[in-house]
């Protein structure tokens, strides 16, 4: 069992290829970033590109790669990750009441700007996932409408059923802080769930859900939510679907399904279901939901996992 002291978020120490990508964009070396790119499955490319989206620098090497090759599509959807990334970073997390005119106008004008970049490599690359996932967060940034991001996620999931990463950014668009309602939230994480082969990491749009209605709700009363028989059948059944199905693997998805069923189980008070995703995660954990508990996303998975394992043993 490994010390309780020992957090690490970042994502690179879960999937090597992160760590790959991100060696190669700080070299400027794009032949390599394309190399390692194009191995990965749709998903996993998806998740790379994203999390590559904040490193320094990458509108200075892609505008040029772009203007020497119009048909790169992984650079395209990489630039347009990062023009979202700066936006978003002025936006910051926060509630819209507590966000100026100014960081406003700065965040859409990022936002505008990634969507050109988006809207010709769409044209030009239609059967790109990644493509279509990052539109979906200008989709919600520009505040474009259910239909439309249900548009551009329909795009992605022809081009590859079943795109995780798609359909978390679609659950945070139906969620009623962006344009939707609670019903829309759960039906979509559910059905999305049932759609996905046994052993899949999609299970976590239903607890994703239900962490976006506790925090995102002011009017929930957490603790008679958490005791509704229905909601935490749905979450143990949600389990046996995903992380504990024989056929889970650590494939694209996984940290984020232990991460977020590690934290709806200290929730639920389940130590020994948090136990094992805890001990599935080792020292590995993500920023999200833990942040929606706390700023201080290490403290809250210290405690939670000393909590964890020691009820469970």
């Amino acid at each position: 069992m490994i010390g309780s002291s020992d957090v690490v978020l970042d994502r690179a120490a879960a999937y090597p290829e992160i760590a790959g990508l991100r060696a190669a964009l700080r070299r400027r070396d794009w032949p390599a970033c394309r190399g390692l790119l194009d191995q990965l499955d749709p998903m996993a490319r998806s998740d790379a590109l994203l999390a590559c989206s904040g490193e320094v620098g990458l509108e200075d090497l892609l505008r040029p790669v772009l203007a020497a090759d119009v048909t790169d599509a992984s650079a395209a959807a990489l630039l347009g990750h990062h023009l979202i990334h700066v936006g978003w970073e002025i936006r910051s997390g926060y509630y819209a009441e507590h966000v100026s005119a100014q960081q406003f106008r700065q965040f859409h004008d990022w936002l505008r700007r990634a969507e050109m970049v988006l809207i010709d490599a769409a044209a030009r690359h239609p059967k790109d996932p990644a493509i279509w996932t990052a539109r979906l967060l200008t989709a919600r940034g520009l505040q474009l409408g259910l239909a439309e991001a249900r548009r551009r996620l329909d795009r992605a999931l022809a081009a590859d059923p079943g795109h995780l990463p798609a359909q978390l950014q679609f659950l945070q668009s139906a969620c009623p802080k962006w344009d939707g309602t609670w019903e829309l939230v759960h039906g979509f994480a559910r059905e999305s769930m049932l759609a996905a082969p046994p052993g899949s990491p999609h299970a976590v749009l239903v607890v994703n859900a239900h962490i976006e209605h506790i925090f995102g709700d002011d009017d929930t009363d957490v603790f008679r939510y958490l005791a509704n028989d229905a909601i935490r059948a749905e979450i143990y059944e949600a389990a046996h679907r995903s992380i504990w199905h024989p056929e889970f693997r650590h494939g694209p998805g996984w940290l984020s399904a232990l991460n977020a069923f590690a934290l709806i189980f200290t929730m639920l008070d389940d130590r020994r279901s948090a136990a094992t995703a805890f001990a599935g995660l080792g020292n590995l954990a993500a920023e999200y939901p833990w942040n929606q508990v706390g700023n201080d996303v290490e403290v809250q998975v210290r405690q939670a996992r000393a909590w964890a394992y020691e009820g469970a043993v």
